[in-house]
C-alpha cells in the first residue's frame, strides 16, 4: 500500500509547501528512500532521472535539520555541473517556502567572491559543484567541520566528467562521521567502487533495474542515411506544433549543435535556444529557465550543457546524434516523462550507428524497432567524404568483433614492393645522369 507524504513524516512546513506545489502522492523512489534516509543509515539509490529522486533526499534531510543552526553547513550536496547545481537549489527553494531554513548553490564559471557573500552569513544547506566548493574553504570563507550529511548526485556523471581527484580532496576535510548519500542512474563497476571508497557500509536502494528507462517513455527510431537527411526528417517532425510542443534535440557536439539550430531556425516554427560548451554561462542558464517556463519550443543541446535540466512538461526527446557513451542514451531520454508524465524519446540511426543501437538495446533491455522513413521526407544521397567516415567506424566495429577482419580500408602490401621501389628509384637516377651527359656533350 502506498504510504502518503505525511505517513512518510516530512516536515509540516515541507508538506505546506508540497500542497502549494500540486505534489501529492510519492514516486516510487520516495516511498523506499524517505523512511531509509530518515533512519540515517548509508544509502546508495539507482533511479533514473525524472523519478522524483532530488526530492526523495531532500525530503527527509530538511526535516531532519527542522531550523536554523550556527553558521556553517550541515548538509553538502555535490553535483556534477552548474545546471543541476542551480535546479537543485530552486527545488529546496520551492521545499523550504514556509521554512526558516538557509541555503545557497555554488558553482564555477563566475567569481568566487559572489558566492562567499552567499555563505558568509550563515547557511544550513549547500548545493555545490566540487570545485568550487574547494575555491570557497580555501579562500577560508567556508567551514565544513559542522557536516553531518554528504550526497553526491548524479555520482555516474561525477565520473564521466573526470572529478575523482575533488571527491578525495573533499574526502579529506568532511568529518567522517556523517551520513552518506549517493544518487546514481546506473550501478556500473566504477560506481560501486566509488562508494565502497566513500562509504563504510551502505544499503542499495534500486528503483528499477540499473539502466532501465521510464517506463512512461514511449520509444522508437528512425534508419536514416545521412547528415542531411537527418535534418530533414527534423524538419518534418516538427511541423506538428500540437504534438511536439516542447522538444529537447540531443546532438554529440557544438558544430552539429549549431548546424541544426541554423536548419530549424528558419524551418521550425516556434522560439529555439541552443546550448554548448562554447556559449557563456549566463545564456546557458536563461536559456534552460525560458524553456522551463514554456517561452522555448525547441532547445538543442550537447549531452554536458543539459545534466540537471529539470522540466517537467518535455513532451519529446530526439537523439539526432546516437551518444557514444551508452548510459548518456537513458539520462537523454529522462528528460521527458518526467514528474508522471509520458514522452516520445525518437533516435535517427545511421548506418555507423547500428551497431551502437543494438548495444544500447542490450543495455536497457528492450528491443525497439528501427522505423522506416516517412515518404514525405526526401531522401538525399549521402556525401562521399560522411560516406568514408560511415564505412571507417563501421570497419572499426567489426575489427572490434572480429580481430582478424583486415577491412575495406586495410593497404595490403604486395610482395616484391619494396624491391621494385627500389629499382625504379635506380632506374630514375641512371636516366637523370644519362640526360645530364648528353647535355655536357
Amino acid at each position: 500500500m502506498n504510504k502518503t507524504f505525511e505517513q512518510l513524516k516530512v516536515a509540516k512546513s515541507i508538506l505546506k509547501s508540497l500542497d502549494e506545489i500540486g505534489f501529492n502522492e510519492p514516486t516510487p523512489i520516495q516511498q523506499k528512500a524517505i523512511p531509509r534516509i530518515s533512519s540515517g543509515v548509508n544509502l546508495v539509490g539507482v533511479a533514473q532521472t525524472g523519478t522524483g529522486k532530488t526530492a526523495a533526499y531532500l525530503m527527509p534531510l530538511l526535516t531532519r535539520l527542522q531550523k536554523p543552526k550556527g553558521n556553517d553547513p550541515r548538509v553538502v550536496i555535490l553535483v556534477p555541473t552548474r545546471e543541476l547545481a542551480i535546479q537543485v537549489g530552486e527545488d529546496i527553494a520551492e521545499l523550504t517556502t514556509y521554512s526558516d531554513l538557509r541555503h545557497a548553490a555554488v558553482f564555477g564559471g563566475i567569481g568566487w567572491t559572489k558566492h562567499a557573500e552567499l555563505v558568509e552569513p550563515g547557511i544550513d544547506i549547500l548545493v555545490a559543484t566540487p570545485g568550487r566548493l574547494w575555491d570557497l574553504y580555501q579562500a577560508g570563507v567556508l567551514r565544513l567541520k559542522k557536516v553531518k550529511h554528504l550526497v553526491i548526485d548524479e555520482a555516474d556523471r561525477m565520473l564521466d566528467m573526470g572529478f575523482m581527484p575533488q571527491l578525495r580532496q573533499l574526502q579529506e576535510i568532511i568529518p567522517p562521521r556523517r551520513q552518506n548519500l549517493l544518487f546514481s542512474a546506473t550501478f556500473s563497476e566504477a560506481i560501486e567502487k566509488l562508494a565502497e571508497e566513500f562509504i563504510d557500509y551502505y544499503e542499495k536502494l534500486e528503483v528499477a533495474p540499473s539502466a532501465t528507462p521510464v517506463n512512461l517513455v514511449t520509444q522508437k527510431a528512425y534508419k536514416v542515411p545521412n547528415y542531411r537527411t537527418k535534418l530533414n526528417l527534423i524538419k518534418y517532425l516538427l511541423d506538428d506544433e500540437e504534438k511536439f510542443t516542447r522538444v529537447v534535440i540531443f546532438v554529440k557536439t557544438k558544430e552539429h549543435a549549431e548546424g541544426v539550430f541554423k536548419v530549424i531556425q528558419r524551418k521550425a516554427e516556434g522560439e529555439k535556444r541552443i546550448l554548448h560548451s562554447n556559449k557563456a554561462q549566463n545564456s546557458r542558464i536563461n536559456s534552460i529557465q525560458a524553456f522551463k517556463k514554456g517561452e522555448v519550443r525547441i532547445l538543442i543541446t550537447t549531452d554536458v550543457s543539459a545534466r540537471g535540466m529539470d522540466v517537467s512538461q518535455v513532451s519529446h526527446v530526439i537523439n539526432f546524434d546516437l551518444p557514444r557513451d551508452y548510459d548518456d542514451y537513458v539520462h537523454r531520454i529522462g528528460r521527458t516523462a518526467r514528474a508522471g508524465n509520458k514522452g516520445d524519446a525518437i533516435t535517427l540511426i545511421d548506418p555507423s550507428d547500428e551497431w551502437h543501437w543494438k548495444k544500447i538495446q542490450k543495455l536497457i533491455r528492450k528491443d525497439i524497432k528501427l522505423l522506416s522513413l516517412p515518404t514525405e521526407v526526401e531522401v538525399v544521397e549521402t556525401e562521399f567524404a560522411e560516406n568514408q567516415d560511415q564505412l571507417r567506424e563501421i570497419d572499426r566495429q567489426r575489427k572490434i568483433d572480429d580481430p582478424t577482419y583486415q577491412g575495406a580500408f586495410h593497404q595490403k602490401k604486395r610482395k616484391g614492393s619494396a624491391k621494385r621501389s627500389f629499382n625504379d628509384k635506380f632506374s630514375r637516377t641512371k636516366e637523370r645522369q644519362k640526360r645530364k651527359k648528353r647535355r655536357r656533350l
